[in-house]
């Protein structure tokens, strides 16, 4: 089997709790309409609804793990999503702060921040994957007489449980590698002003995926660098650490967000099958109005980006192009969450906001080159 072929057989295993994902969406943009200052400390109907949906959200690691492995074994059973599940828990348990400080001898302050953003989605695919595969090697083996009780489908549990251990100690020394390539790249071409927000917007949607982008975010939205572009523009400055705009790396994802992206669920809608037109109607036009309202993508991006791999590249190119199209004209806009109409509304009245105006003529370029595209 090639590599595309089982990227795509991932893609298929995760549409079982990517289904899951709008109702998080749908949930969460109703409570930051209903308390948009406090987020639900003004609130407790807000706040029962934004938590609810943030619980959905923040554990898409967890989701994936037991989604891909449910997905990818052959007789698609139970027993197979809770190996998933072990799985995740056993290696973002031993890769915790805690825990490798604990391995590692070291105290807890001098942790890489790398193992602060374990419970991503790259690690929870990962696990899915490794879990799927000992599952249909196996399921199926029968024990001695005086361990039977352990063959079979119960057994997998138990050496998924050992692999991990062993999974988890490679992480413990590789993964502080990757994410510190990501943050340096992010740090390389943070002086290239819109050339550079060109860079990072397709580089954040391409490493959605494996959920690594949090690492350029570090750089860019955050202090890592020195830039803290969201912190920046929240505070009411008018520049960033890199000697920007505040709000610069944030502006182009919301021409992207608001209309581009329903624009393309238009585009897969119209193009879908006959057969298929409901169904790609139902997903697609929820995860429209996610991202439109309060700019949750992952609905639509976890049901193309195994599928079509190619398509999903394109899609980050565009990211790009808006992101440098926006800097360059001076649209300056920011969020706390995410780039949807919520937060654009709300951060419009702030001291960094410029020519917000203009998301109307760039959200219909966005919308038609999405769409066409």
């Amino acid at each position: 089997m090639s590599v595309l072929s089982y990227a795509q057989k991932i893609g298929q295993a995760l549409m079982v709790p990517v289904a899951a994902l709008p109702a998080a969406a749908v949930l969460m943009g109703i409570g930051y309409w209903a308390d948009p200052d406090g987020w639900g400390a003004n609130s407790q109907f807000a706040a029962l609804l934004i938590k609810s949906g943030g619980a959905i959200i923040d554990n898409m690691g967890l989701l994936f793990a037991v989604g891909v492995a449910f997905g990818l074994s052959k007789d698609k059973h139970g027993s197979a999503a809770l190996s998933g599940l072990i799985g995740y828990y056993v290696v973002t348990t031993l890769l915790s702060p805690a825990s490798v400080a604990q391995l590692q001898h070291i105290d807890a302050s001098q942790v890489p921040a790398a193992f602060g953003k374990i419970n991503n989605q790259f690690i929870g695919i990962l696990i899915g994957v490794i879990s799927a595969e000992l599952y249909n090697r196996f399921y199926q083996v029968e024990l001695p007489k005086a361990l039977s009780f352990f063959s079979g489908k119960r057994l997998v549990p138990i050496i998924v449980s050992f692999v991990m251990m062993a999974v988890a100690f490679i992480l413990l020394y590789v993964w502080p590698h990757i994410f510190n390539a990501l943050v340096g790249f992010g740090e390389s071409i943070k002086d290239l002003g819109a050339f550079g927000a060109a860079i990072y917007g397709f580089f954040n949607r391409l490493l959605i995926p494996v959920g690594l982008h949090h690492a350029l975010n570090s750089v860019f939205w955050f202090d890592a660098a020195g830039i803290n572009d969201l912190g920046s523009y929240w505070a009411g400055e008018l520049l960033n650490g890199a000697g920007g705009t505040a709000g610069m790396y944030m502006a182009g994802f919301f021409p992207c967000m608001m209309f581009g992206l329903p624009a393309a669920a238009m585009a897969i809608i119209h193009c879908a099958k006959p057969e298929k037109k409901k169904a790609a109607a139902s997903l697609m036009g929820a995860a429209a109005i996610c991202a439109f309202i309060c700019g949750v993508t992952e609905p639509f991006e976890f049901a193309f980006m195994f599928l079509a791999p190619a398509l999903y590249l394109v899609y980050a190119i565009l990211y790009g192009v808006f992101a440098a199209v926006t800097v360059a004209l001076g649209f300056r806009a920011g969020f706390s969450f995410s780039a949807g109409l919520t937060d654009l509304v709300f951060s419009a009245s702030l001291p960094a906001h410029a020519k917000t105006w203009m998301i109307l003529p760039l959200g219909i370029a966005a919308a038609i080159v999405f769409y066409l595209v």
